[in-house]
């Protein structure tokens, strides 16, 4: 099962992009729709409703009158955040049930209004942002759906920003033009990346990922933010840290289009036990089962374990069957030599310009051989950090390395 995260401004064009998903195969689960479920007169939703605001906000056949309830609980922040806290576990509860019912095979396509707002989004492979400026949207609730201005204005004030939505997504689907364009895009994404990644999950095969490098990409740093955060609701409290790693998380060096991250945890019986956390997140297993072993380095830093045992070597792999982006997903032990050498490379290699430019120097002349899979183009490398591991321990014993925090971006021999 994939589950897809899917939202935008009120007016932004969300429901075109829903009923085109609907009409190619998704199982969508629709927000709006279960919002106006669970308040229907009778149930237990509604009366909270009135007890909350009043009855002022009923209907004389005893219905929901929502723009009664709008004008009260879009007023100010804290009558907003009473009705989130009425309906949103309603509709929470709602959508499990329905998401339950689903085949195992389905992409479900849930449709949160406020996604962004609930800070949901961690929760979703992918999650897809439909946008329109505000002032298109102004004039698209005034014009199909009977705003006056102002409350169309009080309506999107009260939601996300679009830098708070930016930060979020995976896919960003500006609705500027037509509503044709619009489903337009959306089909060509579904094809393109929604069913690829839905095959690949069901089939257990990470995406294909190209050994070439590239230049240095201005999103890497925050989409592997978006993926930390991902990674970190999945693994919860398994997970002693999760940390970015790899040349991508080198800034400005040139790399293969592959984000690297470091789930550390704290033996390999619990890195075995995030295999479906993983899935679920969007990630298949593969086969590999450790890294290179290096002989030991490291000779006076204080608090780490001098282990030459190659089954300290050990760890899990994951990678991500979504097309778009391609990741790896290295889980080690912590205060394992791999671990520990994934969050010293990326800051040895940062601090000092020489170390960067020849292992820039060795990434081109590997991706140049042309190797045909990503672990021929590792496996070239690899005679490069045996010496540089031992390199880098030196720098560390003598500046006093230590890993930062677990919030900190960390580095790693991607």
């Amino acid at each position: 099962m994939l589950r897809i995260g899917l939202t935008g401004g009120i007016g932004a064009g969300k429901s075109t992009v829903s009923a085109t998903f609907s009409d190619l195969g998704a199982v969508v689960v629709d927000g709006d729709v279960i919002a106006r479920e669970v308040v229907e007169p009778g149930t237990p939703g509604l009366a909270k409703l009135v007890d909350a605001f009043g009855d002022e906000i009923l209907l004389p056949d005893g219905a929901l009158n929502r723009p009664a309830l709008a004008a009260i609980a879009f007023s100010d922040d804290e009558k907003r955040a009473t009705l989130n806290g009425i309906v949103h576990p309603l509709v929470a509860h709602r959508r499990s049930e329905l998401i339950a019912a689903a085949h195992d095979d389905a992409v479900i396509v849930e449709d949160i209004p406020l996604l962004v707002e609930s800070q949901m989004a961690p929760m979703f492979p992918l999650v897809i942002i439909v946008h329109a400026d505000a002032e298109l949207r102004v004039r698209r609730l005034i014009e199909y759906r009977n705003f006056s201005e102002e409350d169309a204005r009080a309506r999107i004030a009260a939601q996300a920003t679009e830098e708070q939505r930016r930060a979020v997504a995976d896919v960003w689907l500006d609705n500027s033009g037509s509503a044709g364009e619009l489903v337009e895009k959306a089909r060509a994404l579904w094809h393109e990346r929604i069913q690829p990644f839905a095959h690949n999950l069901k089939a257990g095969q990470p995406a294909p990922a190209k050994p070439h490098i590239v230049p240095p990409d201005p999103q890497w740093a925050a989409q592997a933010q978006r993926i930390l955060a991902r990674l970190r609701t999945a693994c919860g409290h398994r997970a002693v840290r999760v940390d970015h790693i790899g040349s991508t998380a080198v800034p400005d060096l040139d790399a293969k289009d592959v984000i690297d991250i470091q789930v550390t945890v704290a033996s390999l019986q619990v890195a075995d036990e995030l295999a479906d956390a993983m899935s679920a997140a969007g990630y298949v297993q593969v086969p590999i089962t450790a890294d290179v072993a290096k002989p030991d380095a490291r000779s006076t830093v204080a608090g780490f374990d001098h282990v030459t045992d190659d089954s300290h070597w050990q760890k899990r792999l994951f990678c991500s069957a979504d097309p778009g982006r391609p990741t790896n997903v290295h889980v080690r032990v912590d205060g394992w030599p791999g671990q520990q050498f994934a969050l010293l490379f990326v800051d040895w290699v940062t601090a000092n310009p020489e170390v960067r430019a020849e292992y820039l120097a060795l990434k081109r002349r590997v991706s140049a051989q042309e190797h045909a899979t990503t672990g021929a183009y590792a496996d070239a490398k690899e005679p490069w950090f045996l010496d540089a591991y031992r390199r880098a321990w030196e720098w560390a014993d003598t500046t006093g390395w230590r890993p930062g925090g677990p919030a900190q971006a960390g580095g790693g021999a991607g």
